[in-house]
């Protein structure tokens, strides 16, 4: 039977502070350690045994006698902390420089420009949290029909739009005309298109959220896997991530429904790399310091965890990790420059210490050797350690 590597990204969950943590800002940060505290104690069982107790100390969370994974983590080596960049670290490519933020609001002449290729006007232009912005700039935007633009401590270039008043496929393409835009100095990393619904004092976000990266600078795991003929199938956001390079996409509504179709390719798909991130952490509750709606969606992903094991074939392994901390317990609602957590579970799996890695890349490394390929990225194979 062939091969199978499953990535899962659990978006945001780190677990502690990496060696630079303090240059950027973040010292303290420490997203599941400091979660464990406010909650009281983690009660995840499954996730205790495949390893994560092994990591670092958790709150509630005793070290499990006798792990059924293998478990570390893993040190980010690339400028930045945002998921672009975490995801291409874990597919093997580095980054030198972190991609552009804008605390002050974009330049003018870049939103004169964007008009100007758009036809419609810019309102907003500032740092803010999606719901605030909506609130405060939805009224108008429906009265004047102009895109309303912001952005936050990442490198995003967000453009909102009620569906009622710029239709989606329009929106879609007013941020396709942003991504060819913006190119160096005003390198983004993301364009996403923020659709939103519903009436003043009550504007909701929709489902149709999209993302538009911008390429990788340089070969990934998904372009070798992608002229080594091996398929590769993509859950959540990923395939935005790489500017749906190399991977084929499937965006997901939520956790659950990642999840689902996590555990729908493990019954049907084929060989090859399954590549998910699941986003609520980050999306719904770090970004916005919800430390009881971060819990919940750990214990969500503790449930389904017996369910996902259980689906392995004998030459599966399922990779558990993150792209970047987003601690809800600080006062920052942005993302922290943290470690990341590596869980490997599978029939053939040595459960033992994988170590502190050194890169990310180390994990995109591994799945490469596994899979049968040369490429090896910026990353180091821990197969051999890894599988009896």
């Amino acid at each position: 039977m062939a091969r199978r590597a499953i990535i899962l990204v659990l978006d945001g969950c780190g677990i502690g502070e990496a060696h630079d943590t303090a240059a950027y800002g973040d010292s303290g940060s420490n997203t599941l350690g400091n979660v464990a505290r406010v909650v009281g104690g983690f009660d995840l069982p499954h996730l205790r045994a495949a390893g994560l107790s092994r990591i670092a100390p958790l709150q509630g969370m005793p070290e499990a006698a006798k792990p059924v994974g293998a478990w570390g983590s893993m040190q980010p080596r690339s400028a930045g902390k945002d998921s672009t960049t975490g995801h291409w670290e874990i597919a093997g490519v580095h980054l030198e420089r972190p991609f552009p933020t804008y605390p002050q609001g974009f330049p003018a002449e870049l939103l004169a420009e964007f008009t100007r290729l758009t036809g419609r006007p810019v309102i907003g232009n500032e740092v803010g949290s999606g719901t605030d912005i909506m609130a405060r700039y939805g009224e108008e935007h429906q009265r004047t029909g102009a895109w309303i633009v912001y952005t936050s401590a990442d490198s995003v270039f967000q453009i909102a739009a009620h569906e009622g008043t710029i239709p989606l496929d329009e929106l879609y393409r007013g941020c396709e005309i942003a991504r060819e835009m913006l190119v160096a100095p005003h390198d983004c990393s993301r364009v996403i298109a923020r659709p939103f619904g519903g009436t003043p004092g009550a504007y909701t976000r929709t489902g149709n959220r999209r993302d538009y990266s911008i390429q990788p600078p340089a070969e990934t795991l998904l372009d070798a896997l992608l002229v080594a003929g091996i398929p590769r199938t993509g859950v959540g956001k990923v395939d935005d991530l790489f500017a749906r390079r190399g991977l084929e996409g499937g965006h997901t509504t939520d956790n659950a429904d990642g999840i689902a179709r996590i555990l729908e390719w493990l019954g049907m798909g084929p060989d090859g790399l399954l590549f998910a991130n699941l986003v609520d952490f980050d999306q719904l509750f770090g970004h916005r310091n919800d430390v009881p709606g971060f819990y919940g969606a750990l214990r969500q992903c503790d449930a389904a965890l017996p369910a996902l094991i259980a689906a392995l074939r004998e030459d599966d392994l399922l990779f558990i990790t993150a792209d970047h901390g987003n601690d809800p317990t600080t006062a920052s609602t942005d993302h922290a420059r943290e470690r990341v957590p590596l869980l490997v579970l599978g029939r053939r799996v040595r459960p033992q210490s994988l170590g502190e890695r050194a890169t990310f890349s180390d994990l995109g490394a591994t799945v490469a050797d596994w899979l049968g390929i040369a490429f090896r990225g910026r990353g180091t194979s821990f197969l051999p350690a890894l599988v009896g």
